[in-house]
This record gives structure tokens, C-alpha cells and sequence, in this order.
């Protein structure tokens, strides 16, 4: 059940609690990269919602809930919130970190050819799924610049012909004057190792595509573990 906003316990009265926020900040703002641990991120960034006193511990309680900085942020609002001292505003704060991650990265992906920037196209993908508690299907479409087309979300669940139809992906691509596309899919218990079913499904597609001048690029299995290309595997 979602927790009420709640202060945090001062640590020794608000001109400490201010001290100890100051110094933070200053850490932040004049270190690099990895001035903060992860949970002092979370500090900061409930600093916010929480006008006073210590943030430490909840940000202990989240990084202890959710595994990581990342987990933290790509957390359910309301699981957020079944966190002692996170609120709906503690919540908010976290999830427009999430988002606006998301947008930066997909900025990255959508300005330059997808072929030519693999790396940003992998870093977009792992930031949107990696930590995804369904089985998420996605078709990114290329034009003739190996441009990102439409990125199409085809539904959730086990990938195979009952969740995407090969005649279907390869409509979509006409439709939208796409040359090429590059499927992803995310396997939520970590292990991006590709399934019989994903590899079949993939020659399918791949298959239909080459009868109509469709080329697919790859299948993109992505994971908390890493990811898994089928076309470095060799399987496409």
C-alpha cells in the first residue's frame, strides 16, 4: 500500500541536516561521474520531496528493495511507494529521472543512423527494457539511411507467432516506406540468451522479408545481465 510522505529522522537538528545537504551538493556539483555512490544519488534527488532532515535511509531502503540505482528508478510508482518514507511526491521525483534518462537516450538513437551508432541503440534499449517485468515484443523500422522509421511496440508477451505474425511486421514496413528493421525483445528473468522460439521466429521474419526486399538487420534479446545480438550469434 502506497506510504504517506513522511520527513526523515533529523540527524542531529535542521542546521546539521542542511550542513550534510551542502556538502553533497558540493560533491556533486564539483566531482565527475562517480562523486556519489549510488544510494547519496538518491539522497539528492529526494532532497525534493523531503524539505527536511536525513535521506539517507530511505535511499538505503530503496537501493536494499530494488538491487541497484537502476532497479530503483525503473520501479512501478506505486512498489516505490511501499518503501517507508516514499510518498507519491518522493515517487514523482524518482520517476521523472526515469523518464527523462529515457528521452536522452532515445534523442541519441533517433538523430544518427542506427547502424552507425550501435552503442546508443543498445544503451536506449537497456535503459527502456532491461528491467521490464513482462515480456515486451518491439519492431524498430529503418528507411534507406538506416534512420529510425517508427519504433513499434507489438504487445507483451512470449515472443511467437500467436504475439508477431511475420506477414504482419513485413506489412507494417511497407506501409511505412521502411528497407530494414531490427527486432527486440526483452526476457525479464535476466538472461538475454536467445529461446528455440526466438531464433525460429527471427528466420521466419527474416524470411518473408527477403521475398519482398525487407532486410532484417538483427534481433536485439535484452536482459539485466547484458544483451544478446542473433545477428553476432550468427543465428540470422
Amino acid at each position: 500500500m502506497p506510504q504517506a510522505e513522511e520527513k526523515s529522522p533529523k540527524i542531529s537538528g535542521d542546521h546539521a541536516g542542511a550542513g550534510h545537504r551542502s556538502r553533497l551538493r558540493a560533491r556533486l556539483l564539483g566531482g565527475g561521474a562517480e562523486a556519489l555512490a549510488d544510494y547519496e544519488v538518491l539522497e539528492y534527488l529526494l532532497f525534493a520531496a523531503i524539505k527536511q532532515g536525513d535521506t539517507k535511509p530511505v535511499a538505503k531502503a530503496l537501493i536494499s528493495r530494488f538491487g541497484s540505482l537502476a532497479g530503483v528508478l525503473n520501479a512501478d510508482a506505486r512498489a516505490l511507494q511501499s518503501v517507508k518514507g516514499v510518498g507519491e511526491t518522493s515517487a514523482a521525483a524518482l520517476k521523472s529521472v526515469a523518464l527523462a534518462a529515457r528521452r536522452m537516450a532515445r534523442v541519441e538513437v533517433e538523430q544518427k543512423p542506427v547502424l552507425g551508432s550501435w552503442q546508443a541503440l543498445l544503451d536506449y534499449l537497456t535503459i527502456d527494457m532491461a528491467h521490464l517485468t513482462v515480456e515486451r515484443v518491439r519492431v524498430l523500422y529503418l528507411n534507406t539511411k538506416n534512420r529510425l522509421v517508427l519504433d513499434h511496440h507489438v504487445g507483451d508477451g512470449s515472443i511467437d507467432e500467436a504475439a508477431i505474425h511475420p506477414r504482419e511486421v513485413i506489412r507494417q514496413a511497407l506501409d511505412i516506406g521502411a528497407t530494414a528493421l531490427i527486432l527486440v525483445h526483452n526476457h525479464p528473468s535476466g538472461n538475454p540468451e536467445p529461446s528455440r522460439a526466438d531464433i525460429q521466429i527471427t528466420n521466419r521474419i527474416a524470411e518473408a522479408g527477403r521475398l519482398l526486399g525487407i532486410v532484417v538487420h538483427d534481433h536485439v534479446i535484452i536482459g539485466r545481465q547484458g544483451h544478446v545480438s542473433l545477428k553476432a550469434k550468427g543465428l540470422i
